[in-house]
């Protein structure tokens, strides 16, 4: 069984939610950097299936893709091996500092949102959990004998876990793993463990961990920090249109090369009506919705 999401739609289309340990660089071994896309592996499924169709579309274009955590992929860019970034944020102001004294000015696009997930073992009879809850959670200010899992420690997804919980995450329960898919796998072997993963990698799974998807559930959550009396959501579509869903994240692309190209081309195709159309099917929420045309033909009756 995999998961589905329901689509909605009602007689008008719903604006889109528009979200608004360093390593040392790796070197990109293709020299033409312009073509090189550093992906965070964390969302490494919606970018497959976008340039799947892309390369199909656009046959003359071959652009070179490495998947990294998020600090590498960083370090990547300002150690000059790379020109195109797609990442969970935009440029912190330190990092535009450095880049405006170079020169350097990035064109951003913002191509979806991203709901940040948290899964359990489907033995648990855990469901749903509080903001509050998982920021004391993740800080260690509460009692709980649950193993809490999470991807690489340099990625995009523990950076916005120590924003968001304002923690350093070292409490003694607190694991990190490699991957957004061992995450799941864990989870899905240990009725103990929460895990938090990115939303894209439980829909529509690959084969090789379709079985650990099956394994697992996702808890709703309820944002009692900003809504004390709200209700409690699961991550869907719906609710990331409609601002219920409370863990989310814009996923953007970064583009330092100053000139046209296929960095250029693939923002541009990824930002067009097709490559939302790929992230709306996902399960993810497309930055601009795309539109349907409906046709009515009017029937006389004699």
């Amino acid at each position: 069984m995999k998961f589905s999401f329901k689509l909605f739609c009602t007689g008008t289309l719903i604006l889109g939610a528009l979200g608004s340990c360093k390593q040392k660089a790796e070197k990109a071994p293709n020299a033409d950097r312009a073509s090189i896309f550093v992906v965070d592996e964390s969302f490494k499924p919606i970018i497959e299936q976008e340039l799947y169709v892309y390369k199909d579309t656009y046959k003359k274009s071959h652009p070179r893709v490495i998947y990294a955590p998020e600090n590498n992929a960083v370090n990547m860019l300002f150690s000059d091996s790379v020109r195109v970034l797609i990442l969970a944020r935009e440029m912190n102001a330190e990092e535009n500092k450095v880049l405006q004294s170079k020169n350097i000015k990035p064109i951003v696009n913002c191509f979806a949102i991203d709901a940040v997930t948290l899964i359990v073992n489907q033995a648990s009879k855990d469901t749903a959990i509080t903001v509050s809850e998982i920021k004391k959670m993740l800080n260690g200010n509460t009692k709980t004998d649950k193993d809490i899992v999470f991807d690489n420690p340099n990625s995009g997804l523990v950076r916005y876990l120590k924003e968001f919980s304002g923690s350093n995450l070292k409490q003694k329960n607190i694991y990190s793993l490699k991957s957004n898919k061992e995450v799941i796998k864990y989870v899905s072997g240990h009725p103990n463990a929460i895990g938090i993963t990115g939303f894209s990698w439980l829909n529509d799974p690959e084969k090789d961990y379709e079985d650990a998807v099956n394994r697992v559930k996702i808890m709703s959550v309820k944002d009692d920090v900003k809504n004390p009396s709200g209700a409690y959501y699961s991550p869907s579509q719906e609710t990331l249109a409609l601002k219920q869903y409370p863990l989310t994240r814009s996923l953007y692309i970064l583009n330092f090369t100053g000139k046209m190209g296929i960095g250029m081309e693939f923002a541009a195709f990824v930002a067009g009506d097709r490559g939302q159309r790929i992230i709306l099917k996902s399960g993810l929420l497309p930055f601009a919705i795309p539109g349907r045309e409906v046709n009515i033909i009017r029937k006389v009756i004699q």
